[in-house]
């Protein structure tokens, strides 16, 4: 197959643990009578699974469990990159880090392993600094369990899209990950400045 060429695809594990990591938000799609449903949603990878919460008024809730197929994207760097930056003659592109997953979901309804599993979550987020513990005793948690539901997503189908101009001069490889580098740093100052002045 042609597409999508191979020296975009990195499916080593480790990679996509690395994105998952990274960028722990997700994108969690469900099909429901042929109709996307799609929420947008931190998941943590705990034990080869994918686990999150969800809140039970979500409509998508329902389709959390009792073993549906889900496809989950997690979205790492990505930028325009101008033939400007090469040393070489190119046409401009787009470079992008993507995740695609498959898997098998269900619904977990403990109470205790829901409250344990927020918790884990808020720490695993909260790393290196850990500026704020999530308490067992917080009375604003327990107050909160009964709104959200707690799933698990059993992975089927791990795919990694590096696009980064692996099919460049070398030189021009580095330039172009300089650029994803700036390029993010930059657009993220502009956007905040420009919508929240």
């Amino acid at each position: 197959m042609k597409y999508p060429p191979k020296h975009h695809q990195d499916n080593d594990r480790n990679h996509i643990i690395n994105v998952i990591k990274t960028y722990p938000l997700a994108t969690l799609v469900s099909v429901k009578d042929n109709e996307p449903i799609i929420t947008h949603l931190p998941l943590i990878l705990k034990n080869d699974k994918l686990v999150g919460h969800i809140d039970i008024y979500n409509p998508q809730t329902e389709l959390l469990k009792g073993n549906n197929d889900v496809t989950i994207l997690f979205y790492g760097p990505q930028c325009y990159i101008s033939p400007s930056i090469y040393s070489t003659t190119q046409l401009p592109t787009w470079n992008y880090i993507r995740v695609h997953l498959k898997g098998k979901v269900n619904a977990i309804e403990s109470t205790e392993n829901l409250k344990e599993s927020l918790i884990d979550m808020t720490e695993f987020l909260e790393a290196p600094d850990h500026k704020y513990v999530l308490g067992a005793d917080n009375p604003r948690l327990d107050a909160n369990l009964n709104y959200i539901k707690m799933f698990e997503i059993e992975i089927e189908s791990w795919e990694g899209k590096f696009k980064l101009s692996q099919d460049k001069h070398p030189k021009d490889i580095k330039s172009a990950r300089a650029e994803l580098v700036r390029a993010n740093q930059e657009s993220i100052k502009v956007f905040l400045d420009g919508v929240f002045e």
